[in-house]
């Protein structure tokens, strides 16, 4: 059973980077769609981003773009969130998501993920 595995999150000040990390345990995630999402208090989640199984369809959300960057290595097995120019807006618990489905895309639309990790918190305050 695939279980996705977040970190990185924590407490930053306005204008910081912060690099959050997706991994998985005893399952490759070469072939597999990788989806950033996040959830504010009150909030729906939100897709942030995602990147395909070969790295060649990435998609990002207006509210990020020009400010986050996702990558994936395959030698660790992980997918990264490079998150810089933080914004307190940007406070919320962080997910990463799986798509298993045999698709050389990625989407941001939460339905189309079946892997939830169970998220790091990231807080962005002075």
């Amino acid at each position: 059973q695939l279980q996705l595995v977040e970190s990185g999150g924590g407490l930053v000040q306005p204008g910081g980077s912060l690099r959050l990390s997706c991994t998985a345990s005893g399952f490759t995630l070469d072939y597999l769609a990788i989806g950033w999402f996040r959830q504010a208090p009150g909030k729906e989640r939100e897709g942030v981003s995602c990147i395909s199984s070969s790295a060649g369809n990435i998609n990002y959300a207006d509210s990020v773009k020009g400010r986050f960057t996702i990558s994936r290595d395959y030698i660790k097995n992980t997918v990264y969130l490079q998150m810089n120019n933080l914004k307190p807006e940007d406070t919320a618990i962080y997910y990463c998501a799986a798509d298993v489905r045999p698709v050389t895309f990625c989407g941001t639309i939460a339905t189309l993920y079946v892997s939830w990790g169970q998220g790091t918190q990231v807080t962005v305050s002075s």
